[in-house]
């Protein structure tokens, strides 16, 4: 029989949001060691509470890591420039390219970098 979901606003134990992310548990574990932002409510037996915000951050972390392709270091960054409080990361930042070579500056859009490193690394591939 299955069991009844929980209510978004429950805590959750760290073997719940190990199967809601279909990660194993010391993944969190470890995450929780790079990540300080992620911090659950630690109770008798240092059993671990996490609530809805830590379940939200969690689920963006393996997002970010899994999905989008981001490294450790590159959530450390994201979360560390508060830009997982509400800002959107999915967005394409623009970056602002040098002007040395020229008066004007362009725009170049995260997803124009993205493409460039694909091609370098397409390239790279082949020599």
């Amino acid at each position: 029989m299955a069991e009844p979901r929980k209510s978004e606003q429950a805590f959750r134990t760290i073997g719940e949001l190990a199967d809601d992310l279909g990660v194993p548990q010391h993944i969190l574990r470890y995450w929780e060691t790079r990540f300080p932002q992620l911090r659950p409510l630690q109770r008798a037996g240092n059993r671990r509470y996490y609530r809805p915000a830590d379940v939200a951050l969690a689920h963006r972390i393996h997002r970010l890591l899994n999905q989008d392709g981001y490294t450790i270091r590159g959530v450390q960054q994201l979360l560390a420039t508060g830009a997982h409080d509400g800002e959107s990361i999915d967005a394409a930042p623009v970056v602002r390219a040098p002007a040395a070579a020229s008066n004007q500056q362009e725009d170049v859009s995260a997803e124009e970098l993205r493409r460039l490193r694909n091609t370098l690394r397409d390239a790279l591939d082949q020599s």
